[in-house]
């Protein structure tokens, strides 16, 4: 089924390697829509590590039903980050961190990575920096009508995980300085693995949950659907395990 370029924009976070998920979400909307999704966002933590990225998409040989791109989240390999997205462009998009990218005609400030996380299975390049809040905050006021993060702002109203209290309150600090500068439409990000939704002068923030449990459509008039829909899990590498990913 190809690509409707006039359907809405799906967007879902927290893949962590689950590739037949996102397949899976996909043609959910499409069943629900009655036609195909212009394209899908994930919103970090796709899972890039070799072995599974190969596993699905070459020996299996699996390709998406419409165009599918990530950020980076927290837990990708981000030694052979540049390598794997070259190596695998054929099947999905990386949108680079604190660029301005239009998936689904939405002009949108893309901005991987995190600063609240577990820590002990972070690697080096995963965190957000002064350096790519201010890369956001030389873009003009208004060019953006969409943030895609993955992690969110402080003080939106989004809580601590249980047993992770000793990180700190969630979020990146400095965002809120881009969300004041750019006034988004819009502002969907992942990481804390749940629905949420929170609006403040102007701008809807929409937390978004593991992609197993769910993904949201944004029309083309503006209006934003949560969809429940949970996924059963296909199993997986027990290495993965070992990084947090179940």
């Amino acid at each position: 089924m190809a690509a409707d370029t006039e359907g809405p924009l799906l967007l879902l976070s927290d893949v962590h390697g689950h590739f037949p998920v996102i397949a899976a979400q996909i043609e959910h909307a499409a069943r629900q829509l009655g036609r195909p999704v212009a394209c899908a966002v994930v919103a970090g933590d796709l899972g890039l590590f070799g072995p599974e990225l190969h596993r699905y998409f070459r020996q299996d040989g699996h390709r998406f039903d419409v165009p599918v791109s990530f950020i980076e989240g927290n837990h990708e390999d981000f030694r052979e980050f540049g390598t794997l997205v070259r190596d695998y462009a054929d099947v999905i998009t990386y949108l680079p961190r604190a660029t301005v990218q239009e998936p689904g005609g939405w002009p949108s400030l893309c901005l991987g990575g995190a600063r609240y996380m577990d820590a002990w299975s972070t690697p080096r390049g995963c965190e957000v920096t002064e350096r790519d809040i201010a890369t956001c905050l030389a873009l003009p006021p208004g060019s953006v009508e969409l943030v895609i993060s993955h992690d969110c702002p402080c003080d939106i109203g989004v809580p601590n995980s249980p047993g992770l209290e000793h990180y700190g309150p969630p979020g990146v600090p400095g965002l809120d300085r881009v969300a004041a500068h750019l006034r988004p439409r819009l502002w969907f990000f992942g990481h804390h693995h749940r629905w949420h939704s929170h609006e403040r002068d102007g701008t809807r923030y929409v937390g978004l949950p593991e992609s197993w449990q769910g993904y949201c459509l944004l029309d083309r008039g503006g209006e934003v659907h949560l969809v429940e829909h949970p996924v059963p899990l296909v199993k997986r590498s027990r290495w993965l395990g070992f990084l947090g990913m179940r």
